[in-house]
């Protein structure tokens, strides 16, 4: 196949073509090159890395009706929120179907991979790679430990099985347990995630001791807290659609002024559909709505480049020869391409471009 049009990724945005062979880019270069002919179908387009959710809770999928109105906490607070009853309820075959179509779904809209906050100690962990088994889709399982206080045995073995430990929030979690849980982390070698400022404003001196890996939401962060949370060197997980539903909206336009690290995710699964591409028009239209807009290139970035970053994968945000990029290609018209992408994707085809799947590894 070869696309013409532009290619938008970790290099920004250009025009050019992009030859594909198997799934597997064999030559790009740009447009008005001569010699291009003979080279297969030929596609108008817009060429990118394969997008990453950044963060899910799949597990929570198998809720297929409203969920009641409350709180955040009456909702998704451990161990007693609605979604912690629900999970306990529902069998292990229900949620493993229910993970593999959230899954299913990421893979029609050319989603690579996946880090998923996995409740319920290790067998949450061997359930979600049990969903995830045979499909195109790497699934980087941060799971979270059962017993409280910590047992050191049950982190050690569930560490055996996860990418790293994905926890809720300071305020849910004291300090003798994340002290603990990124210890373990540290010595494994896996990252250590944490909920932050979501529901309520929480003192970054409490979520940056110890200081984690990823934070996610800062949805009640002040703009003071953000300059801290640079100032760590810490990526931050944004998911403006759940947020939204609580009233609430990180402020992006503040994160692209202080140049943080964003990524993005769609949150949990019995709020929206793990849609990244929904995720990016929503947030662009957002800070519209707020008065405080931030660029689409800023938004592309943070669903196609910094999470393949933070996964220690820079090569997969970018279209060239030799890399480990998995290509979606958009039709949309290939003007001002980060725009395109961001507000018109749900609206055009997304052509697979599929190879043979296989992990890339881990985080450091």
């Amino acid at each position: 196949m070869l696309v013409e049009g532009a290619i938008l990724d970790a290099d920004g945005a250009r025009p050019a073509y992009v030859h594909l062979r198997k799934g597997r880019i064999v030559e790009t270069g740009r447009l008005g090159t001569d010699g291009l002919r003979g080279r297969g179908p030929r596609v108008r387009g817009i060429v990118v890395p394969a997008p990453v959710n950044a963060h899910t809770h799949l597990g929570d999928a198998v809720s297929v009706r409203e969920p009641p109105a409350g709180t955040v906490a009456a909702l998704v607070r451990p161990p007693h929120g609605y979604k912690f009853r629900l999970l306990s309820e529902t069998s292990p075959a229900a949620k493993r179907g229910a993970i593999r179509s959230a899954l299913s779904r990421m893979v029609r809209e050319g989603v690579a991979g996946a880090v998923d906050f996995r409740e319920e100690g290790r067998a949450g962990v061997d359930l979600l790679r049990a969903a995830a088994r045979g499909l195109p889709i790497e699934v980087h399982a941060l799971g979270r430990p059962v017993a409280r206080p910590i047992d050191p045995e049950e982190l050690r073995r569930l560490l055996e099985v996860a990418d790293g430990i994905g926890l809720s929030s300071a305020i849910d979690e004291d300090r003798t347990v994340r002290r603990a849980v990124a210890l373990a982390c540290r010595r494994a070698g896996k990252p250590y995630a944490l909920h932050a400022s979501e529901a309520v404003r929480e003192d970054p001196d409490l979520y940056l001791d110890p200081r984690p890996d990823l934070l996610v939401h800062l949805a009640r962060a002040t703009a003071e807290d953000l300059e801290r949370v640079r100032a760590a060197g810490v990526p931050v997980v944004v998911c403006p659609r759940s947020n939204a539903l609580f009233g609430r909206q990180p402020d992006l336009a503040a994160m692209e002024r202080l140049g943080l690290s964003v990524l993005l995710g769609t949150d949990n699964a019995m709020f929206h559909a793990p849609s990244v591409w929904r995720e990016l028009e929503f947030a662009y239209v957002a800070t519209r709505l707020r008065r405080r807009p931030v660029s689409a290139d800023f938004l592309a970035r943070a669903a196609l480049v910094a999470p393949w970053r933070w996964l220690g994968v820079p090569d997969a945000a970018r279209i060239a020869p030799g890399t480990s990029a998995r290509p979606v290609v958009l039709r949309l018209p290939p003007d001002d391409p980060a725009y395109q992408v961001v507000t018109r994707v749900a609206e055009h085809l997304i052509v697979p471009v599929r190879s043979t799947p296989g992990r890339r590894g881990r985080r450091r």
